[in-house]
């Protein structure tokens, strides 16, 4: 039986100058145990001018957030930089590879998912989700954000709610950021 401890859903959103960044508070074992409900799995880095949201592995994920957390400081907080050196590192480095784990990163100006293959990716529309409840919250927050003038807070907070009331690796203790 497998007891690998799992983080689940983040959506991030940009508009009018803001980026939110919204996670949920469920972690699971395997595959039928809430094993913590509040867990925080959005945090701020570098001087709180970076927010990151993680899914998967918890360990996975706290080990990656402190590699970006390390490139952040390298590279004087350039985002894009930082994230496109620890994705070469993860493709590269034999320990990292193993991690199972995604990543968004924001920061004021540039959003960005950071994949365990090691891909760093923008997306086209302002609009991120990852994590077992992602297609759910991306499906809301692009609703959501064609549809109505909500903020790019309320519209994560939204889409993540719509995600927990559907998807049971997902809840509604929602932790957001926003810069």
């Amino acid at each position: 039986m497998e007891n690998m401890f799992r983080g689940t859903t983040i959506c991030a959103v940009k508009r009018n100058g803001k980026t939110a960044v919204c996670g949920d508070g469920q972690v699971t074992m395997s595959q039928s145990v809430i094993f913590k409900n509040n867990a925080v799995k959005v945090r701020r880095l570098y001087n709180n001018n970076v927010v990151i949201g993680f899914a998967g592995s918890v360990a996975d994920a706290f080990s990656l957030s402190e590699r970006f957390e390390q490139m952040l400081n390298k590279f004087a907080g350039n985002l894009m930089k930082s994230a496109v050196e620890l994705a070469a590192l993860w493709r590269t480095d034999k320990a990292l590879r193993q991690l199972e784990a995604l990543m968004i990163v924001a920061d004021k100006d540039q959003m960005l998912m950071v994949s365990g293959s090691g891909e760093v990716i923008e997306p086209e529309d302002d609009i991120l989700a990852i994590g077992s409840g992602g297609n759910y919250a991306l499906a809301a927050a692009k609703a959501l954000k064609e549809n109505t003038d909500l903020s790019a807070k309320d519209i994560a907070i939204k889409a993540l709610t719509i995600a927990g009331n559907i998807c049971v690796f997902t809840n509604n203790h929602l932790t957001v950021e926003e810069v």
